[in-house]
């Protein structure tokens, strides 16, 4: 047990030196710098290994103690009960989030949120080191921010099996973190402490652009580099139209000048790619989904699971360099196209919820991969995928990467947030959102939601059971409201967030990830040997609602066999009928 103790007390020590600034001494300190210091463990290993999480967060705590330029600052909490970390670059010694200027530029990179697809951690430890010894051009104004590890919890989870698919390294940590989520799958409905720090992060930082390193998962090809882009018909208007003509092009054109292929993520399982694919689309649930809600442009690198080690993370240094090349001569523009981009939706009478791929459009790639064939397995006897990588091709690919809106809905002027919903209201807060509370009770025509379909997944999905599928009826009412009750308006840079999460049609809707499943539940209900005689009375008091119910007996059958289902039936169109029951609890104040 000595060595789980030695282990405990180093990653004590580190994270209590790492809790304050690095970078804050002379610059004089970079004068006897021993370049042998900063050899990495994937260096050392030839290509084979990564990083601990200890060796990761001790390898930046001396970088930063060397060179003014890096700082590593403890940046919130996870689920492990260990701090989320941010090491950032910039050629101001002073420079800090609070002292940025209009003219910087931010680059984010998201490192270790599957510790298992570890390329970006150790390709990240070999950029801070060409920025601080000055092999890396950069400009004054460029800032480079990177979590080292997003998912604490999964990278201490330390093995070499769990990653079925891939060729290294050595070991590795795991996909699920600390209370076992995919944090890929969280952002939007931010039930990890990651989460929640990931969210506080972004508004503290505002990057300008976002990466995020993965492994891929899926076919066989010949590339060792995938990039999955923000989707851009969602990512939306002249910011999604620049990303697609001049920021993925700009980077994949610098990445041919260092000799490197790349193509878009294979989005395909089971199936050869040659036939074509579709792009994967990024949902607000996804780290570059979340990020285009905040109208930040970036991409998923999703480097080749059966590549060997070295090249991946090579590629994936690449990557790196060849963004900070493209923001180099594209960094205003970006800023200038983000802020076109929220002045826009502030005009937008309707906004999209829902998405689905264009079949009608495509463009086409010179796809390389391997031949494949179906052959009988030798275990089941069914017919399985087989490539044969001694056979490689170039083939026109058709790739689908066009979508178009699916659903729409009209902008209202504010949201009406009872408060109540604290669950809700402490997400809208880690994202900073503006909302005002009701100074007294008030009454207001509203448009209310009531839920009137939706389909719930059999399984659990990331700690809940979502919902899907959902159709809302709405109607305009008169509601009171309480003092205290959130007043959200839509004109705020979170307008997109706002609009994903509290209608409940959306995709990644709060209602879809089960935050008011309350609602579905009715709470008061009847004894038919009462409701009976009060059913009876109301029948005779409401010719059209009789009218209605003998209708609906005679055009269904099984209702008409059902005495408790015709019951049920009355009940919820009398008086006794609780409101609250599919009464959506978020209102819509709409524009005039």
């Amino acid at each position: 047990m000595n060595w789980v103790f030695r282990s405990i007390c180093s990653i004590v020590i580190i994270l209590l030196n790492s809790c304050q600034s690095g970078g804050t001494g002379d610059a004089e300190k970079t004068n006897s710098i021993d370049p042998a210091e900063f050899i990495t463990k994937f260096e050392q290993s030839k290509g084979t290994e990564t990083s601990t999480y200890t060796e990761t967060l001790s390898y930046y705590e001396r970088l930063a103690s060397a060179y003014p330029t890096i700082r590593l600052d403890s940046v919130g909490q996870t689920d492990s009960g260990l701090p989320l970390h941010l090491v950032t670059f910039s050629q101001r010694t002073d420079f800090s989030w609070e002292n940025r200027t209009s003219d910087d530029i931010v680059l984010f990179i998201n490192n270790g949120i599957h510790p298992g697809e570890s390329d970006g951690i150790d390709a990240s430890q070999l950029m801070f080191r060409k920025l601080v010894q000055d092999s890396l051009e950069i400009p004054e104004n460029l800032i480079v921010a990177a979590i080292p590890i997003y998912n604490v919890g999964g990278s201490l989870q330390r093995n070499s099996t769990t990653r079925t698919n891939q060729n290294g390294p050595e070991s590795y940590g795991f996909r699920g973190n600390a209370r076992n989520y995919d944090l890929n799958r969280d952002f939007i409905k931010a039930d990890t402490r990651n989460a929640q720090s990931f969210a506080r992060l972004i508004q503290h930082i505002q990057p300008d652009f976002f990466i995020d390193t993965h492994v891929s998962n899926g076919a066989d090809y010949q590339y060792t580099l995938t990039h999955l882009f923000s989707q851009h018909n969602k990512l939306g208007w002249s910011l999604g139209n620049y990303q697609y003509q001049v920021l993925r092009p700009g980077l994949e054109n610098e990445l041919q000048k260092r000799e490197w292929d790349i193509t878009p993520y294979v989005n395909v399982f089971n199936t050869p790619p040659e036939k074509g694919f579709v792009q994967f689309m990024d949902y607000p649930r996804y780290s570059t989904g979340f990020t285009a809600l905040w109208n930040i442009p970036g991409l998923m690198i999703e480097t080749h699971m059966l590549k060997p080690y070295r090249p991946r993370v090579y590629g994936t240094l690449a990557i790196f360099e060849a963004t900070i090349v493209v923001l180099k001569k594209e960094g205003k523009h970006v800023r200038l196209e983000r802020t076109k981009n929220l002045e826009t939706l502030y005009t937008l009478t309707d906004y999209p919820i829902q998405w689905q791929v264009d079949s009608t459009s495509h463009r086409t790639l010179d796809f390389k991969g391997y031949e494949s064939a179906f052959v009988t397995s030798k275990i089941t006897g069914q017919k399985r995928l087989q490539y044969n990588s001694n056979q490689s091709f170039t083939e026109a690919t058709p790739y689908y990467d066009r979508f178009s809106p699916k659903k729409q809905v009209a902008i209202p002027e504010a949201y009406i947030l009872p408060q109540g919903w604290w669950t809700v209201k402490e997400r809208l807060d880690q994202n900073r959102i503006t909302y005002t509370t009701l100074e007294k009770d008030t009454i207001l025509n509203v448009e209310t939601y009531r839920i009137d379909s939706y389909t719930t997944s059999p399984e659990a999905y990331e700690g809940h059971y979502p919902h899907s599928e959902t159709i809302i009826a709405a109607t305009i009412a008169t509601v009171q409201f309480r003092k205290g009750d959130l007043w959200i308006p839509t004109q705020q840079p979170g307008i997109r967030y706002l609009l994903e999460t509290l209608e409940p049609e959306a995709t990644d809707s709060f209602f879809n990830w089960n935050f008011f499943d309350t609602i579905l539940q009715q709470k008061e209900h009847f004894s038919p040997y009462v409701w009976e005689d009060k059913a009876l009375a109301l029948l005779n008091t409401q010719p059209e609602l009789k009218k209605e119910f003998e209708q609906k007996k005679k055009e269904d059958q099984a209702f008409a066999k059902n005495g408790y289902a015709q019951l049920d039936w009355l009940h919820k169109r009398s008086e006794n009928y609780e409101p609250a029951h599919l009464q959506y609890p978020v209102y819509r104040v709409l524009r005039k």
